[in-house]
Formats: C-alpha cells, structure tokens, sequence
C-alpha cells in the first residue's frame, strides 16, 4: 500500500449501507389528488377566461365599463384563488389508503 493512502470503510460495511436503501416506486399522489388537481386546474383557467375581453378596435376610444366591470375586476380573481385553494388541498391531502413504506431486512 502507497504511504499515505487512507482505506475507507470495510467493504462489509459498504455492502451493509446498500441494504439499508429502501427504493419507493409509488407515485407522489394518489389518483383522486390528481383528479383534484385537474379540477382545481379547470376552474384557475376559467377565471382566466372570466378576466380577457374588454378590448377595443379604435385606439382612442376608452370605455371604462368594460375594462373595469366587476366580472373582470372581482369575480376573476375570486374564481382564480379558488382554483389555486383547490390545488393546495389536491396537493396536501392525505390519500385513504397511504400506507407507509416498511423496511426489508434480510
């Protein structure tokens, strides 16, 4: 051995670390949180929708009630928060059947 050189662990301790890895392959959530999700999904996109318009084709006319309705200015942004409301509970929920993973010892 080269002077200086310092071993690392003991291979049986290597091999013992790799045993000790639990791999979980379930996916992050669960079905129905997806679903949720998609809803919640939905309704942001729809307040979206509920915000565009208001437009005009001449540039020099403005015409206030349109750009400043209250579907524009209250009811979009509402709808909006909802949706985002919807995705923090898809995305905190606790699923049904959650079962933690156990470790395998051989």
């Amino acid at each position: 051995m080269a002077k200086g050189v310092r071993q690392s662990a003991k291979p049986a301790e290597k091999q013992a670390d790799k045993a000790a890895v639990v791999v979980d392959n379930r996916f992050l959530f669960s079905k129905e949180s997806y679903k949720i999700m998609l809803v919640g999904l939905v309704v942001i996109v729809v307040g979206f929708l509920l915000m565009t318009g208001g437009g005009s084709n001449d540039p020099n006319s403005f015409k206030p009630e349109e750009v400043y309705s209250w579907r524009r200015i209250t009811l979009a942004p509402i709808v909006i928060l909802i949706g985002l409301g919807i995705e923090a509970y898809a995305i905190m929920r606790k699923p049904k059947d959650f079962k933690p993973v156990e470790e395998k010892t051989a």
